[in-house]
Formats: structure tokens, C-alpha cells, sequence
């Protein structure tokens, strides 16, 4: 920890790079904006984007291996020299690294004008590239307990490449690639939120003087994360199985029991680690979804991708990650303010809006209030906290 701080206060380049996070944050935010402008926009006029992919792919490919990928980056850049005791991977690596991910973008957007499988190639390098460094992190930090996050990510490089086969050969929509890139993003968010949410909820807890706090882990949550990833892959690869709905019942219900043993009603004082409760709730609520799917059929699909975990979920804590790990990290105190509460307010908003659309199809004034509350949500996200990424600041 000492040798890391001291490596960062020596750091001469652009501040933007001085951190994982910083890069890769900043250029999520801006991707939230930018990409749901672009696809709300050629989506209105009836326009084709300049990409081999479908729109709808090409939508879909952004949220999840685009604007995804790239706060897993931050994240994981940013917390593996804490997990292994190495240096942290700043300056030119950093560099290289997000400039191969805004590359992607570009490729990805622009491929009409690139040969069959030239944007594959270059989009799919920054995933494989990410888990080459963090293997080499956790491996020689012989962090093992890490170990099956460094797989996550190898599987995640390989949806990807899976996402764009798909595309290429016809259409990617409600294909294995998308559904096995959100199922193993969503086992992230199980696996990280059964540590970070309930350690964050009882330091704050404590500083409060409050006496009832997060219960510790215990087979419970072991249970939890088991389930869910044997949940994930049913529904990855036998979607249409209607059995499976009482699975999917169970395991939204277990998620529940967890959040209630991380007595999260007791943080809305402080909506910082109130939304990280929130943005939980919503892989229990994706389940119940697929559940209804699985049960009734009908417009809504099971090998569909429920909106409660692509906007909530994934939106939701992602936003309350970035938002809480920025201001730690850049030696800044961890407090909400106005800003920071809004943008939540909007993710949320942008999150139930998106839920609504996906039950009245036909209706879509609501499609179009959930993109404008999450392209809000994630303005004033790059406003608010830009200064944050571009700017020096002594770190604790």
C-alpha cells in the first residue's frame, strides 16, 4: 500500500493516467452519454448506423462490452495492487490500454468501412489484453482467492469474440454471446457487491454509532453466489426451458434474503451506500423477471435480456461504484452531495422508465424517458467528477 502511494506521488504525466480509474471512468461516462445519444437519435430518424452490426446489435455490444468493460478496467486496475501488494499499472500501460478500448469503440461504430473481421479483431483485443495484465497481477501476486475473477474476465473476452461471430453471420439479438456477456457480468456484480456492499454499509453503520449491522458472511452467501451462477447458466444456454422458472423464483428470492442481512434500510441517510442497496436489488428483480418469462411467455421473451439488469443492475452499480471509488481514491472525502444524489435519482428513474417499456412495448414514450434520464444521469456523472480524473491531487 505504502510503495503504491509513493509510486503515484512520483508520477509526472497527465493526471488522467496518474490511476486506473481515472481513464476508464471518465471514458465510460462519457461512452453512457455519447452511445445512448447516438442510438436514441438514428433510432428517431429511422437512420442505419455506419456499423456492420445491426442496430439493436450494435446497442447491445455498447452497453455490455463497450461502457461495461470499461469500468471493470477501472476497477479492477485500480483494486488488484490492494489485492496482490504490486505496484499499480499507471502511465503509458494505462494509456495504451484505454486508448485500445476507445479504439474498439471507434472500430466497432465505423466497421462498415473496415474489412469482415476487422472491428472484431481490434474491439476484441482489449478484453483479451485486460486479462492478460490482470493475470499477470494476480498470478504474481499469488492472489488466488482472485483467481476466478481473472476467469470471469477471460470468459467476458470470449462472449465478446462469441458476440461478434454472431453478428457477423447474421444477427446477434437474444444470441448466446449477449446473454453469456451479461450473465458473467452479473456474476460479477454478485461476487463483488457479497463483499463491497455490506463492508461499505458497516463502516458507515459504525461511524454513525449505530448498533445494527451487516450480518458476516456465512454459507448463506455462498449459497447465494452458487446458485446463481448455476441459475445464470441454464438460463445462458437453455433459455426456453420452462422448468426453469421456479429456479429463477428461488434464486431472485435468496438475493433478497441477502440484502436483508445487509440491513440496508438503515443508509438512506446517506445515499452513497443507500444505492449500492439499491443497484442489488435489481439482479433479485432480473431474476423474478426471467421467472415470469420462463412461466407465462408471451412478449416478453427468456432469452431476452431483462432490462432490470442492463439499466439497473449494471447501470445502477456501476455508477454507485465509480461515483464512491473516484473520491476515495483521489484522496477526496466519501459524502453525497446534490449532484452525486441526482445522478442517482436519474440511473434509477432511467432504470424503472426502461422496465415499464419492457412490459407495454408499445408505448414508447417510455423507452424514450428512460434514455433521457439515463443520458442525465451519467451528464452530470462526467461534469460533476471530471476535474476529478483530470486533475493532480495528493493522495492519503
Amino acid at each position: 500500500m505504502a510503495q503504491s502511494a509513493q509510486k503515484r506521488r512520483e508520477f509526472t504525466g497527465p493526471a488522467l493516467y496518474s490511476h486506473g480509474f481515472r481513464s476508464f471512468f471518465l471514458y465510460a461516462g462519457t461512452w453512457g452519454v455519447l452511445s445512448m445519444s447516438l442510438w436514441i437519435g438514428f433510432l428517431a430518424l429511422g437512420l442505419e448506423i455506419p456499423s456492420r452490426m445491426a442496430g439493436v446489435d450494435w446497442h447491445m455490444h455498447e452497453m455490455v462490452f463497450g461502457y461495461s468493460s470499461a469500468v471493470i478496467a477501472g476497477f479492477l486496475l485500480t483494486a488488484v495492487p490492494n489485492w496482490t501488494g504490486r505496484l499499480p499499472i499507471i502511465g503509458w500501460p494505462t494509456a495504451v490500454l484505454s486508448g485500445l478500448w476507445v479504439l474498439g469503440r471507434v472500430a466497432v461504430f465505423f466497421s462498415e468501412y473496415l474489412p469482415d473481421f476487422g472491428a472484431a479483431m481490434i474491439d476484441s483485443s482489449f478484453l483479451l489484453v485486460l486479462a492478460l495484465v490482470i493475470g499477470r497481477e494476480v498470478i504474481a501476486g499469488k492472489n488466488w482467492r482472485n483467481l476466478k475473477i481473472l476467469i470471469i474476465i477471460g470468459a467476458l473476452a470470449g462472449a465478446n469474440i462469441l458476440f461478434h461471430i454472431e453478428a457477423i453471420n447474421g444477427s446477434a439479438y437474444q444470441g448466446l454471446g449477449v446473454r453469456f456477456g451479461v450473465g458473467l457480468i452479473i456474476l460479477l456484480i454478485t461476487i463483488i457487491g457479497g463483499r463491497v456492499v455490506p463492508s461499505f454499509t458497516r463502516n458507515w453503520l459504525v461511524k454513525q454509532g449505530k448498533t445494527t449491522l451487516p450480518l458476516p458472511r456465512n454459507k448463506v452467501d455462498n449459497l447465494v453466489e452458487f446458485s446463481t451462477a448455476i441459475a445464470l447458466v441454464t438460463w445462458i444456454f437453455i433459455p426456453e426451458t420452462r422448468g426453469l422458472w421456479a429456479g429463477y423464483l428461488i434464486v431472485g428470492g435468496l438475493h433478497l434474503v441477502r440484502l436483508w442481512r445487509w440491513v440496508g434500510w438503515k443508509t438512506f441517510g446517506e445515499p452513497m451506500v443507500a444505492i449500492l442497496h439499491v443497484g442489488y436489488l435489481f439482479v433479485s428483480i432480473g431474476f423474478f423477471i426471467l421467472a415470469y418469462a420462463s412461466f407465462l411467455g408471451g412478449f416478453i421473451q427468456s432469452t431476452q435480456i431483462p432490462h432490470a439488469w442492463m439499466v439497473g443492475a449494471i447501470g445502477i452499480m456501476t455508477l454507485a461504484m465509480m461515483t464512491r471509488a473516484s473520491l476515495g481514491h483521489s484522496g477526496r472525502p466519501i459524502k453525497s452531495n446534490k449532484a452525486i444524489t441526482a445522478i442517482y435519482a436519474f440511473i434509477v428513474l432511467a432504470s424503472v422508465f426502461r422496465m415499464v417499456a419492457e412490459f407495454i412495448p408499445s408505448n414508447t414514450a417510455w423507452l424514450h424517458l428512460s434514455a433521457s434520464a439515463w443520458i442525465a444521469g451519467f451528464a452530470i456523472f462526467c461534469i460533476t467528477y471530471f476535474a476529478i480524473f483530470t486533475r493532480a491531487k495528493p493522495f492519503k
